[in-house]
């Protein structure tokens, strides 16, 4: 099969959905591979890295686009690469499709065969595309939410690990799955007070076993989580549910009783948003305030640390991207049932349950 790999378009997103290890693999087992040129550039990877592994180099992403069976990329077509779709393509990306119903809308238009990487499951639950950029995300949250805390930065003027004699900052963080331990890895290692809140105790005993008790864990409740968030400085959105809208667990009464100058990153915001009030930032313009509450609601925060989140991506996706190049859709599905999880789009239809019910539309089953 062709595969095309097409440079990223949305606002500072400076990953690329392949590295040149990836077209060696692709290429040895007889695939053709071309990559937009400059798609690399972001993450340290120039054109000639490409070549020297045997990918061919186009112009422009038309061209990577309409000259390939599969296009890879990191994140959902922007509306300009729209009239790129067209049926017959197998699109693997990101796409979060629960908050963006014009793509959907397009995808079905146009017939394209839609994987969401973020619903790649396994039937333990594991999901092993998602993960390695939940792991990213969930680190680097602490660490803007600890700048933006700064007073230059329009925060409350907190250092999160306190100095002696001087209590730390207080982090919040709704929902301990890949995120939010990660996110608590950050926190307790910067030394602050730390809470969890999440419905899974199972999680919560991890949690214990790793910090020995230092972690606060609250199962999560609506007396629990107003409690918790009126007394933190930062507070991290990490709660998830695969193709399906975040449910939001922190309304706009409550944001509104928070702490003057305290700081909301909100990692779930492309599915919606763990926090009522929070909306889709970039990277250009990554903050707003509402209520004296700095939002943190960049949709792509992996894109800070590209040459460290595009290999780890390229890691989690290649053994998916090469049974799909090898066997096509059909046959591929039926090898990996975790790649049959990750199809949202196929035929005009939906095939994804949760993706279905967050868009209002008709789920029908991919078989």
């Amino acid at each position: 099969m062709i595969v095309g790999v097409p440079k990223e378009i949305k606002d500072n997103e400076y990953r690329v959905a392949l590295v040149p290890s990836g077209v060696r693999q692709l290429k040895g087992a007889g695939h053709t591979i071309l990559v937009e040129a400059g798609a690399g550039e972001g993450s340290g990877i120039g054109d000639k890295e490409y070549e020297k592994e045997g990918a061919g180099i186009v112009k422009s992403a038309k061209e990577a686009f309409s000259s390939s069976d599969i296009v890879i990329k990191v994140k959902e077509p922007q509306p300009s690469e729209y009239q790129y779709l067209r049926e017959g393509l197998i699109l693997f990306t990101f796409l979060h499709l629960a908050t963006k119903k014009d793509l959907a809308v397009t995808l079905i238009n146009k017939k394209t065969t839609a994987i969401a990487y973020e619903t790649v499951e396994t039937d333990s639950g594991d999901l092993p595309v998602l993960k390695p950029m939940s792991e990213v995300a969930g680190r680097l949250s602490v660490e803007i939410g600890a700048h933006f805390l700064l007073k230059p930065c329009g925060g409350r003027g907190v250092l999160l690990s306190g100095v002696p004699g001087v209590e730390g900052g207080n982090v919040v963080i709704l929902g301990a799955g890949t995120v939010g331990l990660n996110a608590v890895r950050i926190s307790m290692g910067l030394g602050a007070e730390t809470t969890a809140i999440d419905i899974s105790t199972e999680r919560f005993r991890r949690l214990d076993d790793i910090y020995r008790g230092r972690v606060k864990t609250l199962i999560s409740n609506s007396y629990n989580i107003e409690k918790a968030v009126l007394g933190c400085d930062l507070l991290i959105g990490a709660a998830h549910r695969p193709g399906g809208k975040t449910p939001c667990l922190v309304g706009k009464s409550l944001v509104k009783r928070m702490k003057k100058g305290s700081v909301i990153v909100d990692v779930a915001v492309d599915q919606g948003g763990c926090v009522e009030t929070i909306r889709p930032t970039t990277h250009s313009n990554p903050t707003y305030e509402a209520d004296g509450v700095i939002h943190y609601g960049v949709s792509n925060i992996p894109g800070a640390v590209p040459r460290t989140s595009t290999f780890a991506l390229t890691n989690a996706t290649l053994p998916y991207l090469l049974i799909l190049a090898k066997e096509g859709l059909e046959r591929a599905i039926e090898i990996d049932p975790a790649l049959s999880n990750g199809v949202n789009i196929h035929r005009g239809k939906v095939c994804h349950r949760a993706v279905a019910e967050a868009l209002g539309m008709e789920h029908t089953p991919l078989a």
